[in-house]
């Protein structure tokens, strides 16, 4: 019964994450990259001016919120950032061959603009509890800018992120985290669930603002740790970078042929594989992360939906593709000796840390997983609030609820577990994807009134 349990699932992830789905999301991407003309190609130094340089700058902030938009960005950061950006990408390689970082690429640029648009239909969209508190995201916005005719779709995301966040933040996580510490450190895989999930419960449970407090501080330093280290890689290999490159474009429109232990791949292969496991990654079109962007402190949506753009930025064009040129370039041979997923990116640091390369990537995936569980949260009691309200007793039980899963995941397989957070993940972004293309008028309306404002073109 198991057995086909699994089967059932196995195939409807395959179904969710395959063309029809991969379709949806660049439709969305492609609508609103021309309509705003590339926009998110052509300022994309405005981009980097307007967030990251205002934390550096310290910019005093403007607008109504919760958290900063630094916190904010980090705490999307916190839950996108994860075992997708590590194994999935060398998986997508190992699958898919070198061709597959193309279209990663290629998912992330139009991504960026999904995002944009997401995040300001949720700043647009959110509302304010009695306690203060915002709230935003898909749901409110499929509510608030189709009609009221449109709820059952918009509980019926709520449910589905309610599941999903739960597979995605407590179940695959702590799993992760765990199976790195075990093969790295030895350390029993229950020390690891129980450490976690006290340190998740102190955090979140105090709030919107504690997470925030969190995010900004150990999402900007994982970030810093694993690009250092993948430099000091990439470096030490500067001279196999062009053929990196060569082969990146050369595949990603030429099938590969078997070598070693890769069994070859077709375009639509190589095409899937990048392009699926690089929206996994970012998120872009699940409606994950404009629930945290709807929270923060803004004058303007527009204006937070630069640090949505940079989100992607950040997961995808910095973290996705240090894994993929480190693999790619550590060794002319190793991405095709029939390793895959965590393994292959072991591999890659080992070829120049030996043994502290392992220690690396542990350390990399457990405070990645560690941030996911905390900082996917804001989804999770959004979705919660949205659906069933923000009584005590409501926010106490479901509380408990995201504690119980890391204990629960300890008996199953990783492919099982995987399974599960591709069927809640690609559900949720059907309905998400609809939604904004139906509110584009409203998303133009915005944008335009901002550039004007801006004075951009």
């Amino acid at each position: 019964m198991e057995e086909a349990f699994f089967k059932f699932f196995d195939w409807l992830a395959g179904q969710l994450w395959g063309w029809p789905m991969l379709v949806l999301i660049a439709a969305c991407g492609i609508v609103f990259t021309l309509g705003t003309g590339f926009f998110q190609i052509r300022h994309l130094p405005f981009i980097f001016r307007e967030t990251l340089g205002k934390v550096i700058r310290r910019d005093a902030l403007k607008g109504e919120g919760t958290i900063t938009p630094f916190q904010a960005i980090s705490a999307a950061l916190a839950g996108t950032i994860g075992n997708g950006n590590i194994a999935g990408v060398a998986t997508a390689i190992a699958l898919g061959g070198p061709g597959a970082v193309f279209w990663m690429w290629l998912m992330a640029i139009l991504g960026m603009m999904t995002k944009f648009v997401e995040v300001t239909l949720a700043v647009l969209y959110r509302e304010q509890r009695p306690d203060g508190t915002f709230y935003g995201g898909p749901m409110y916005y499929i509510e608030k800018g189709l009609g009221a005719k449109w709820k059952p779709l918009s509980m019926f995301y709520g449910v589905m992120m309610i599941l999903g966040a739960l597979g995605t933040a407590v179940w695959v996580q702590p799993s992760t985290m765990a199976t790195a510490l075990h093969t790295t450190f030895k350390i029993e895989p229950i020390y690891t669930v129980v450490v976690s999930v006290v340190l998740t419960a102190l955090v979140v449970f105090g709030g919107f603002k504690r997470i925030g407090r969190f995010s900004e501080k150990i999402t900007p330093f994982l970030v810093i740790f694993y690009v250092f280290f993948s430099v000091g890689v990439i470096l030490v290999n500067i001279t196999h970078l062009p053929r990196v490159f060569i082969d990146i474009f050369r595949y990603a429109f030429n099938s590969h042929a078997a070598i070693g232990g890769f069994a070859g791949a077709t375009v639509m292969q190589t095409l899937q594989r990048g392009a699926s496991r690089g929206t996994f990654s970012n998120e872009a079109g699940l409606g994950t992360a404009p629930m945290v962007h709807a929270t923060a402190i803004t004058d303007h949506p527009c204006n937070q939906a630069l640090y949505g753009a940079m989100e992607v930025f950040i997961d995808t064009m910095v973290m996705c593709t240090m894994t993929a040129i480190v693999i790619l370039c550590a060794a002319p041979d190793l991405w095709h000796n029939g390793q895959t997923g965590v393994e292959l990116t072991f591999s890659g640091f080992r070829s120049l840390y030996g043994g502290f390369g392992q220690s690396i990537v542990a350390i990399t995936v457990t405070l990645a997983a560690l941030t996911t569980m905390i900082g996917y949260y804001f989804e999770y009691k959004t979705s919660v609030v949205y659906v069933f309200g923000d009584k005590p007793s409501t926010i106490f039980l479901f509380n408990v609820i995201w504690l119980i899963p890391p204990f629960i995941v300890l008996e199953k397989s990783v492919d099982f577990v995987w399974t599960v957070v591709d069927v809640s993940t690609g559900i949720e972004g059907i309905p998400n994807m609809i939604a904004l293309l139906l509110l584009s008028p409203a998303f133009f309306k915005t944008y335009k009134a901002w550039l004007k404002d801006r004075g951009l073109r």
